[in-house]
Formats: C-alpha cells, sequence, structure tokens
C-alpha cells in the first residue's frame, strides 16, 4: 500500500448574522459581491443565511491554520462591508427556520423536491475535515477502525445546544437534526473498496443517489478527491477548536497507517455501540461519560479524550510536528467546549442575544476585530416569554452524570 500524503483541508459553514437583531438573515449574494476577489471560491448553502468556505489542500496543519484564519478573516469582513457579521456554531440559539430563505439554485431545489421539509429545517452548520488517503483499501481500513472516535471528537465540537430559542438539554442538535437526512450516521463496517464501490453502484443505479456526495456518512471516502472526510463535528466556533480538531484526525490517520505498516491494526467495533458512544457525546457532550468498549465500562469523555492524546496519538505528534495543536484539547477541557460556554453564558445573563455576541467574538478570536451590535439593553429578549430557568441545563446530579 501507498503510504498516505495525511494532506489536510477543511470546510466550515458559517451563519449569516444581523448584528442589529442578532438574528440569522440572508446575504449570501452580498457577501460574493464584496470587493475582495478571494472571496469568489465560497460556496453557498441551503440556506441564503449560511455561507461555506474550504480550505485549499495543505501539507502540514501549520499551512491549514494560515489557510482558516486568511479565509474566516476575509468572510467576517466581507461581512462588514454590508452592514453584517459572521458566527460560527452548530445552531443558531433562536432563529425559526421556517423564517429563512433557500437558496434558488438548482442543486439545493433538488434536494428540496427530494427531501421537502426535511431540507428546509436543515438550518445547521457542521465543519468536514479530509486527510489525504490515496490508497483506496487503507482508505476504507481507516475508516473502519476511525470510526471508534467520532464520539470523542464530536465532544470536543459540541456547539449546538438550543434550537428554535430553546434550550435543547443536548449539546448537539445538530446531530439530531441531521440524522433525520438519510444515509447518515455512523457507517457500517465495510469490507474494502470493492464493498463500498458496489454499494455506490448500487445506489446510482437505482437512481437513489447521482454520487457519492450523497452518502453523508460522519466519516466517508470522498466521492471525487483522494481523502477521508470526517463529518461528525459541529462547526467549531474558535479558529483554535478547529485547527485542534484537524490535528487530532490527521494523526489518527497516521497512526492507523502506523499500525498497518506494522502489521497490526486497531480493533474495529459495531455501529451499533459506536452509536452508543455518539448519543452519549450528543446529549452531554464533554460533561458526560463514554463507553470503553474494551474494559466495558463508562468513563468521563476528559478521560477517554485524554487517553486518545496521551496513549493512542502521543508516538506520532511529533512526527508530524502537531503536538501543540492536538494538545489544545487539554483548554477545551479545561474551558469547556461551544455547547458548554453558550450554556454558560445564558444561565448568567438570561438573554440569547447574549449568546450570539459571545459566539461572533469567539468566531473572530485570532483572526479578526468582530463586527457587534449596538448593546442590548433595553431591547425585547427574542424570547422574552420563555423564564430563564427553563434554558439552563440541569445539573450533573439530576442527570446522573458526574462531571470529570
Amino acid at each position: 500500500m501507498r503510504t498516505p500524503s495525511l494532506t489536510v483541508g477543511i470546510e466550515e459553514e458559517y451563519q449569516i448574522i444581523d448584528p442589529v437583531t442578532r438574528d440569522l438573515t440572508p446575504g449570501f449574494d452580498a457577501l460574493v459581491t464584496s470587493e475582495d476577489a478571494q472571496l469568489a471560491d465560497v460556496k453557498a448553502e441551503l440556506h441564503q443565511c449560511q455561507v461555506e468556505i474550504g480550505t485549499k489542500v495543505c501539507s502540514s496543519i501549520s499551512e491549514l491554520r494560515t489557510e482558516l484564519v486568511k479565509l474566516r478573516g476575509l468572510v467576517i469582513k466581507a461581512a462588514a462591508q454590508h452592514g453584517l457579521t459572521i458566527a460560527s456554531a452548530g445552531t443558531h440559539p433562536f432563529s425559526n427556520w421556517m423564517n429563512q430563505e433557500m437558496t434558488p439554485k438548482e442543486r439545493y431545489l433538488g434536494v428540496k423536491a427530494e427531501l421537502q421539509d426535511l431540507a428546509h429545517r436543515l438550518l445547521i452548520f457542521g465543519t468536514h475535515v479530509h486527510v489525504g488517503i490515496e490508497d483506496p483499501e487503507f482508505r476504507i481500513d481507516c475508516l473502519n477502525a476511525s470510526r471508534y472516535i467520532l464520539p470523542h471528537i464530536l465532544c470536543l465540537s459540541t456547539s449546538s445546544p438550543f434550537w428554535f430559542g430553546r434550550n435543547t438539554g443536548l449539546h448537539s442538535y445538530r446531530s439530531i437534526v441531521f440524522k433525520n437526512f438519510p444515509r447518515t450516521g455512523v457507517p457500517r463496517i465495510l469490507n474494502g473498496w470493492g464493498d463500498y464501490a458496489d454499494l455506490v453502484d448500487t445506489l446510482q443505479k437505482t437512481r437513489s443517489i447521482p454520487d457519492g456526495s450523497k452518502v453523508w456518512w460522519d466519516v466517508r471516502p470522498h466521492h471525487h478527491y483522494p481523502t477521508l472526510e470526517f463529518r461528525v463535528c459541529d462547526v467549531n466556533t474558535r479558529v483554535d477548536e478547529a485547527v485542534c480538531i484537524a490535528a487530532i484526525l490527521q494523526a489518527v490517520v497516521a497512526k492507523m497507517w502506523k499500525l498497518r505498516r506494522d502489521n497490526l491494526t486497531f480493533r474495529v467495533y459495531a455501529s451499533d455501540l459506536i452509536e452508543e458512544n455518539k448519543w452519549r457525546a450528543v446529549r452531554w457532550g464533554l460533561g458526560g461519560k463514554l463507553i470503553d468498549f474494551g474494559k466495558k465500562e463508562e468513563l468521563p469523555a476528559s478521560v477517554l479524550i485524554r487517553e486518545l492524546v496521551e496513549w493512542f496519538l502521543d508516538d506520532v505528534l511529533d512526527e508530524l510536528g502537531t503536538r501543540k495543536e492536538v494538545e489544545y484539547a487539554y483548554r477545551i477541557l479545561e474551558e469547556g467546549s461551544s455547547a458548554q460556554r453558550q450554556l454558560a453564558t445564558y444561565a448568567r445573563t438570561g438573554d440569547l442575544r447574549a449568546v450570539v455576541d459571545q459566539l461572533i467574538r469567539e468566531t473572530a478570536e485570532g483572526v479578526c476585530e468582530p463586527t457587534l451590535g449596538p448593546p442590548l439593553e433595553g431591547h425585547a429578549s427574542p424570547i422574552g416569554a420563555m423564564p430563564p430557568s427553563s434554558l439552563v441545563p440541569p445539573s450533573p446530579a439530576a442527570r446522573g452524570q458526574t462531571v470529570p
């Protein structure tokens, strides 16, 4: 097998915000008519209040950081030219999907025609990380084994606790919304590249899908590029979080290759077990527990994430030069995921617009100055009829969980 290149790339989906109301607003057409020619490659999404960026293929995590900072900055500054601002989170805290305009392009109209209200309701925002694996057989081997760490990665990236102005009680409500789409979730164990190719061929010949791009698994072989694409994450709020996630996933692939090269392997677990851990990640995020399948016991998510970094990935981090970026995961464990920070801000302020302001600031952190709206004092709350207590997460004791 050919040694994987381990190139990396990120796609991120951002929210376009009216800085006065703090609500989502149509703005994609305005962004692509900005003065900066480098924004020509930003992509539309299903809704006009969404914009997607994608980095070039990067040979290292440091190059990826440079690209991501540049693209975030360009989008934020272009939005500011049109009186708009940008936030990065898996869901908007209070926006109503029924009020949002869909993008009138053939591709998205086709999705709407096929999936109806499921498409219109897809007002969610994710991060997709690509890692270069040129050999198709190892791409599938790595997919099978790396399924295990998907819940760990989701815990670190959770950023969608609110939906429709309500505390959902979950840390990744985006995952629940997307689960309604067909061909999503943790893929089954595949028996080599031929098994995957036959699956896609069958679905194409039966007019179920036009190509592999409509297989929306949490990790999948990309239909066009020689990459393994990890799609489980909520979009990361801070750029440092996005770089950390990409560095961890690159290191996971590097470690899987190292095991394969030495005629070793990582145990492959059944999809229903991994889905159980994914549910725990969706529900409690970093504040809950995941299952150690080898020991058949539950442990704090933070313990298993530290084990992932310190035991499983340690011997490839210096080779990759990404120890600092991967170990940023410890800061996330200490300060909380974006979901935890959002919940804490609402518990403190009682105003979801304060949560939006926090997201705007954190999205621009380390990138450029944020575009903030007028002070919140004197404005009616967008969910003023809802008592703040209904949006405060239950205590760990009440939910039978122990905060690590």
